[in-house]
């Protein structure tokens, strides 16, 4: 296991991201949005897009995860979908690539096995894989990543539909991979990142419950709400 995964053991991971129609969408913001999580204990940041990841690294000590989202006509797949996004996150300094390892067709129709052969060819970067099903776990420890997430279950049509997190999948990864598996996917409370850890989770990623004030307000007035007669 790499210097850079070993970092992240029985930690939390925090995603800074923000969509362009975000009021802190900007390379600007995202850094201070990840130093602010380095402050606060986080092991490890994960940032979407070259800018980001570049900004990010300047300011924090860190291991980064990389990903590049965008989207095609063709396809489902957003996140590195294509060889020149991952080369993309890889140059822009990400201590990890991570990317959509789910059995959907690639933009470019590349099959992932040829991809993560010319990653691995050609570079040195540890590769994370986010899945959605056990089989697609399966599947992308077989092709050599290393490292797992559980990050798209309910983000494909065939996996489970559910609104909490898929403690489920974490513990069937788990049970049958031979490397560690990080949680993400809707953990909004440190009552569910701590279940994560007990569960055997090498780590825990949180995005929207930490870095996305409109959604974490809008928790709090919906609970305010409730109560106001």
């Amino acid at each position: 296991m790499s210097s850079e995964l070993s970092k992240l053991k029985n930690g939390l991971i925090v995603s800074c991201q923000a969509d362009n129609d975000s009021p802190l969408y900007g390379s600007k913001f995202m850094a201070a949005m990840a130093k602010s999580a380095e402050i606060g204990g986080a092991v490890g940041i994960r940032a979407n897009g070259a800018n980001d990841i570049k900004a990010i690294k300047k300011v924090v000590n860190l291991p980064v995860i990389g990903i590049y989202k965008k989207k095609f006509k063709n396809s489902d797949v957003y996140i590195t979908p294509t060889i020149k996004t991952a080369v993309a996150v890889i140059e822009a300094g990400a201590d990890i690539l991570a990317l959509d390892a789910t059995n959907r067709v690639r933009p470019d129709n590349l099959k992932l096995e040829k991809f993560i052969s010319f990653l691995k060819k050609n570079y040195s970067t540890p590769l994370m894989a986010d899945v959605s099903t056990l089989e697609e776990g399966i599947n992308a420890c077989n092709l050599g990543f290393d490292i797992v997430a559980t990050t798209l279950s309910g983000y494909t049509s065939y996996s489970r539909q559910i609104n909490l997190p898929d403690f489920k999948l974490l513990k069937d990864l788990i049970k049958n991979l031979s490397i560690p598996v990080i949680m993400e996917g809707r953990i909004s409370s440190s009552k569910q990142a701590s279940k994560a850890i007990q569960s055997g989770a090498f780590a825990v990623v949180i995005g929207s419950a930490i870095t996305r004030p409109h959604l974490i307000t809008e928790s709090y007035v919906k609970v305010i709400k409730t109560v106001v007669k």
